[in-house]
């Protein structure tokens, strides 16, 4: 069996179809670059063949370059990974500049077979810069069909030719959407971005390839670049247009990535540099920053965490041994906004949902939450009428708990009360079938403890879903002391169905996430009360790459709730409490009425639509800013730490079980400096006795929060990492 396959029609057309076995979406092997070439090779030389058009075979044309390939030549070059890399690179380079000159003349550029792409849907990373390399490409027009270059997503760069050829397409200015942001277009804004050249119904999709490639002149396959007298669109670097273009670029760049995702600078200076050479000699450019940043290791870092460790949880990695436990239809128990965020995303996922609330008035309103989500998806023109027609007749909005019945799974929403928890926990499993698994959505009470509520606590398990529901990827699966295998397998088929990313817990106090979230916030607010100026605080945070600092943070989840939180966590730990300096800040904010966004007023003033307008600045008055200000670094390990360090006594702790989790729930959950991998490739990034070192002067100047982990420290005597001692998801005890 072969990733491609090669036919010719009675016209003379060759074809190469890309259907990887095995896979719903092709991606590239090295087996499969050299198929491509043999295939062209053959194709080219036989004078039968007038043309090529290349397709795929399934729905999909491509998902980009399988990753493992470049960790698996990383692994096999021994002593000189780089240039194993470069060289993979540039043999891709080559197979691809074959199909684009298509056997002309190098002289006379005639002579050339035509080679047209013809895409059936979606096409990334390498699929799109394969398709850039064909003279003409067509694409389906199908509602779900998008096409790109994503690789800045996962630390990376379209390396396989893509910056280069697109940049001199449109200029570097017109590329930036598709090449710095990653952005997927849809067939009719591709087309307007010189992505693709022509948008076809799905049935004439070959026929229409197959017609230009008979009918194409000699002009027709010669790129721009390959002929005389070519100019970069927008002006070269050295073109008054093009100077203020990079000039922009850069600054937008800096401003975007902070100077911590090495990839975009890489790309800017792959387009900069390559700009004003030779477009054979652009692509040597172009592999080589590519491989530079292959060699970093925070791109290697972004590629484990985000695209293999994602992977590879999502496809059940931590999964017990159990039959299949997809759901068929789940109880919602409370349509506030979690509750009706999560029948939402069930009922998009083709599952049937019965949504439940005290008030039939209040399960309506969680269904319209549905139907209201759905209306945005149609005002651009992602959800149909017909699809927002199937998605709510999947939901039943009732205050009937018989509904219930026959549901396999119930997903419990309602308030952070264990008493309230217990008495919906009762009702359902009076009506649910005996092998239906109950989960409750909480993301601070103790799973065993709620479990106590249930006569079947090896079918009890948490399942804490991030707000808002639609939009956030991570969903953090708790067991219980008593949880059983069939319960946690049936959360993990369950978050599949959603398309989610699921990783699984131990219980304990806050789990995982939030176990590493509140000390990252509470660390800003003491610092705060210490005199630190509060801007220092918000931006030291973002130079580290975090989407928000932890005042920003706190004013986004509410400064009642963070109260809430405090009292709960003080009525457990009683004098071991650690957060009373934290607490005298928050409680006055809250006595004032500055609960945050959704109040107007936090540690950040806002504008009566609840835009965003500053720090507040009544926080002078209340805690003065002291005269002596620390230095950045000094701000930025408290905040790195005081998070790093509930990540490694979580692991100590045996609360997480897989370093992969950690890493991939930390960069999911609270955006986690994704450019880092997440706390576990970041100690690994800067080293165990580095990290100690940190330590031991943090807690030297700012107390025991900030003592090392016995396991760091073991870890910096041994000289071990993280991923190398415990990669293959082995436990840290």
């Amino acid at each position: 069996m072969t990733d491609f396959t090669y036919s010719v029609d009675a016209d003379g057309v060759a074809t190469l179809t890309w259907d990887v076995p095995g896979k719903s979406m092709n991606v590239m092997s090295r087996e499969g670059f050299a198929q491509v070439s043999e295939m062209v090779d053959t194709a080219l030389a036989d004078d039968a063949v007038k043309g090529i058009v290349i397709t795929s075979g399934k729905e999909t044309f491509a998902g980009g370059m399988d990753l493992n390939v470049l960790a698996k030549i990383r692994e096999e070059a021994g002593e000189n990974p780089a240039q194993a890399l470069f060289d993979f690179t540039m043999s891709g380079h080559h197979i691809l500049r074959k199909l684009e000159r298509a056997g002309m003349d190098p002289k006379t550029l005639k002579g050339g077979k035509p080679v047209a792409c013809a895409l059936p849907g979606t096409s990334a990373g390498i699929g799109t810069e394969i398709a850039l390399a064909c003279h003409r490409r067509f694409m389906a027009d199908s509602p779900k069909a998008k096409i790109g270059l994503p690789e800045i997503l996962v630390g990376l760069f379209p390396g396989g030719g893509g910056t280069t050829r697109y940049s001199r397409m449109v200029g570097a200015m017109a590329a930036a959407p598709v090449l710095l942001e990653g952005k997927m277009l849809d067939p009719k804004k591709a087309k307007g971005a010189g992505l693709i050249d022509e948008v076809v119904a799905p049935g004439e999709l070959l026929a229409k390839a197959k017609e230009w490639v008979l009918s194409a002149a000699d002009a027709d396959i010669v790129k721009p670049w390959d002929q005389k007298g070519f100019k970069m669109p927008g002006g070269a670097p050295y073109h008054p247009a093009g100077f203020m273009t990079f000039v922009g670029a850069n600054a937008m760049v800096h401003g975007k990535t902070q100077g911590v995702y090495p990839a975009a600078k890489a790309l800017l200076a792959a387009v900069y540099e390559g700009a004003m050479v030779d477009f054979d000699t652009a692509l040597r450019i172009e592999a080589r920053w590519f491989t530079k940043v292959l060699m970093n290791p925070s791109s290697s870092a972004m590629i484990r965490s985000l695209f293999l460790n994602k992977e590879a949880l999502e496809k059940g990695a931590n999964r017990p041994d159990v039959p299949d436990q997809r759901v068929k239809k789940v109880g919602v128990l409370g349509a506030g906004m979690m509750g009706a965020g999560i029948a939402y995303v069930s009922a998009n996922a083709g599952i049937e949902v019965v949504l439940i609330d005290a008030a039939q008035e209040a399960a309506e309103r969680g269904k319209a939450h549905s139907a209201d989500l759905l209306d945005k998806g149609m005002k651009r023109g992602k959800v149909t009428a017909e699809k927002k027609e199937e998605v709510l007749a999947r939901i039943t909005a009732t205050t009937d708990y018989a509904a219930l019945t026959g549901c396999d799974l119930i997903v419990e929403a309602v308030f952070e009360d264990m008493k309230v928890k217990a008495g919906v926990t009762a009702k359902a499993e009076a009506v649910i079938p005996e092998g239906a698994i109950f989960a409750t959505n909480t993301s601070t009470l103790p799973i065993s403890d709620l479990a106590k509520a249930s006569k079947r606590p090896e079918q009890f398990i948490g399942i804490h879903f991030f707000s808002p529901v639609d939009k956030m990827m991570l969903v953090e699966i708790i067991k219980g002391k008593e949880t059983g295998p069939v319960a946690v397998a049936k959360a993990l088929d369950f978050v599949r169905q959603i398309r989610k990313t699921p990783i699984v817990v131990n219980d304990a106090r806050f789990f995982y996430a939030n176990r590493c979230i509140i000390p990252y916030i509470n660390e800003g607010i003491r610092m705060v009360a210490e005199g630190v100026e509060p801007a220092l605080i918000e931006h030291a945070a973002t130079l580290l790459g975090f989407p928000l600092g932890p005042l920003q943070l706190v004013d986004e989840t509410s400064i009642d709730l963070g109260v809430k939180i405090a009292k709960a966590t003080k009525a457990a730990m009683g004098d071991a409490y650690p957060d009373g300096a934290v607490d005298k800040i928050l409680f006055a904010m809250a006595d004032q009425g500055r609960l945050g966004r959704k109040a107007k007023a936090g540690f950040y003033a806002y504008d009566e639509k609840g835009g965003r307008l500053g720090l507040w600045d009544g926080l002078g008055a209340a805690w003065p800013v002291a005269a002596d200000q620390p230095e950045l670094t000094g701000v930025q390990h408290r905040l790195m730490m005081a998070q790093v360090l509930e990540a490694v006594r979580a692991l100590e702790d045996g609360v997480l079980e897989d370093i992969r989790e950690g890493d991939v729930g930390a960069i999911l959950g609270w955006g986690f400096a994704p450019w880092s991998g997440g706390p576990f490739s970041w100690l690994d990034i800067i080293g165990a006795e580095r990290a100690v070192a940190i330590c031991d002067g943090l807690e030297e100047a700012h107390g025991a929060r900030f003592a090392a982990p016995k396991l760091l420290r073991n870890m910096a005597k041994a000289g071990e990492t993280f991923y190398g001692r415990f990669g293959s998801g082995a436990r840290a005890a």
